[in-house]
């Protein structure tokens, strides 16, 4: 890494990585596309099946463009002006660099984007994929199949005929005599709900990214740290005392309570708690809610719809919405104690991945100390407490 003239080039080989990353997302992307022109099972189903008897909606209330449209392209523009606008944030000396804020701005963009990718294109991939596999007759199946009513008894692959159980027959789904085979495979689609799992996967990640970047969690009191000097001096103090007032001969009176070693007061431990935290602004609540309550919707309008069951709608959402989560945190810190930042990038040497034994993909060597440079001139360490005095990192050369 060249670090002449107080500038750094970024190594081809961790650029190259990340470009493989985005890469692997798209090859997702292409997979479950291709899902989507694959026939689906078709679970055999019964003619008399109310739950499966609804009226076909054409008009749906949100299109798949719609929600392509919310759930992925907002989304993204929300993120890119967020990341434009507020990063990195007021804690940054004006001073500082442009070279530095820039480059905060770009890496804070680019891992927001590569997470919400990661979402929604992990369950567009799992949505379509259990569709084919399952293929579940949806709630309009019968008004889409236009059924052959009069020969139902060729059809049939399972149950009774009526003599024995009232017309309750399963048959096959060649008894449909739909013309256009796309909208017959796509009544044996219903589970999961794609439009469920899309919108929760892009807007959950949403909500969690304007979380981080404008501090919007529940206040929580900060662990307190472990001090080995308050244990040792209760240990000396506790066998400290003189033989003559520990032996059972002693005429003296019994001792009194110590008083503790923290001689802090109640009101002042109460006033120096209460400082570690404070609830933040309500709008930021609501802020922060609006891409859930959109995702509710879009999902709500399934069941109006009737495209999709219940437990298909409930757990389309649950799966995006797990989805989001665990893309968030792959490139993020903790919300409450990430302080709005994404995790740094991987080192040079990691790349492409590490052996056996070794602890993580955090940046060592050259790009650990450039990391600490970088973190140093944007104000958000002391050079003291990361080992940097004088520019160097103490301890290498």
């Amino acid at each position: 890494m060249d670090t002449s003239m107080g500038a750094s080039r970024i190594s081809k080989r961790l650029i190259l990585s990340y470009a493989f990353d985005w890469l692997i997302i798209i090859l997702i992307i292409v997979v479950g596309a291709a899902f989507t022109k694959i026939s689906p099972n078709h679970r055999p189903f019964s003619l008399t099946d109310p739950t499966i008897s609804f009226p076909y909606v054409v008009k749906e209330k949100v299109s798949t463009a719609t929600l392509v449209l919310v759930s992925c392209i907002a989304p993204a523009i929300i993120i890119a002006l967020v990341c434009l606008v507020f990063v990195p944030g007021p804690t940054v000396p004006k001073d500082t660099p442009k070279r530095l804020v820039w480059r905060r701005k770009l890496w804070e963009w680019n891992t927001a984007w590569m997470g919400l990718g990661l979402a929604l294109a992990s369950a567009f991939f799992l949505t379509d994929a259990m569709k084919n596999l399952f293929g579940k007759p949806r709630p309009d199946l019968l008004n889409r199949c236009q059924p052959d009513v009069a020969n139902v008894g060729k059809y049939a692959i399972g149950g009774y005929d009526n003599s024995v159980s009232g017309d309750i027959l399963l048959v096959s789904w060649t008894v449909c005599q739909q013309p256009n085979l796309s909208i017959l495979n796509d009544g044996f689609a219903s589970f999961p709900s794609g439009h469920s799992s899309f919108a929760f996967a892009g807007l959950t990640y949403l909500s969690l990214f304007l979380c981080a970047k404008f501090a919007i969690a529940i206040p929580y009191l900060l662990p307190s740290r472990y001090n080995p000097s308050a244990l040792s001096s209760s240990l000396t103090t506790r066998h400290s005392r003189s033989p003559s007032s520990s032996s059972p001969n002693s005429k003296d009176t019994p001792l009194t309570p110590r008083r503790p070693l923290n001689t802090t007061s109640s009101s002042s431990s109460t006033k120096i708690l209460r400082s570690q935290a404070a609830a933040p602004p309500t709008y930021l609540i609501v802020l922060a809610f609006i891409p859930i309550g959109t995702a509710l919707y879009i999902a709500s309008t399934r069941w109006s719809d009737f495209k999709h069951h219940g437990f298909d709608i409930i757990f389309g959402s649950l799966m995006g919405f797990l989805l989001a989560w665990g893309s968030f945190r792959w490139y993020h810190a903790p919300i409450r104690r990430g302080a709005g930042w994404s995790w740094g990038a991987r080192s040079v040497a990691k790349a492409w991945g590490v052996g056996v034994g070794v602890q993580g993909y955090a940046g060592d060597g050259e790009l650990g100390r450039e990391t600490l440079r970088e973190d140093l001139e944007m104000g958000r360490v002391e050079g003291r407490e990361n080992g940097i005095v004088g520019g160097e990192v103490e301890g290498t050369m």
